[in-house]
């Protein structure tokens, strides 16, 4: 019997495939728990149906995150801390404050774990900070560290 997968089935199928399986398997176990739908025309038709709305919202998400890559390369995040001689911070600056400061100067929300800092700013100056906007889309973020009077 030809099903669909409406879930991930370990070691059967991954959501969206159309697969041959048992005819006791599909109706006692993957039709009744919710996992499949028989592979009938009106199902097909949904599930294409449903795979260009899919691709649809991935080109928007993909659209949005270029412009936002666009937007932000051209912004500079300013942030004050204490140094010391040779422009050596006390403490360093984290994804985390660079994540609060473009939230409350430039209204851009974006998520810590998306600023690709590999090692806390404990510097004074200028730094070139990757940010990971989608899977295929990473732009650069400037950040500029000030002495704090």
């Amino acid at each position: 019997m030809k099903v669909i997968f409406l879930k991930d089935v370990k070691g059967k199928g991954k959501k969206g495939e159309i697969k041959n399986v048992a005819d006791g398997y599909a109706h006692n176990f993957l039709i009744k728990q919710g996992l499949a739908a028989e592979a009938s025309n009106t199902n097909m038709a949904a599930l294409n149906a449903q795979k260009k709305k899919e691709e649809k919202v991935a080109e928007e998400n993909l659209q949005e995150a270029q412009s936002l890559k666009e937007k932000i390369e051209k912004l500079t995040v300013e942030l004050s801390a204490k140094s010391g001689e040779g422009g050596r911070l006390f403490g360093s600056i984290t994804s985390k404050q660079i994540a609060q400061e473009l939230q409350k100067t430039h209204g851009i929300k974006i998520d810590k774990r998306k600023i690709e800092l590999e090692d806390a700013i404990r510097t004074l100056g200028h730094t070139k900070v990757p940010v990971k906007l989608h899977n295929e889309v990473t732009g650069t973020l400037t950040v500029a560290v000030k002495e704090q009077k």
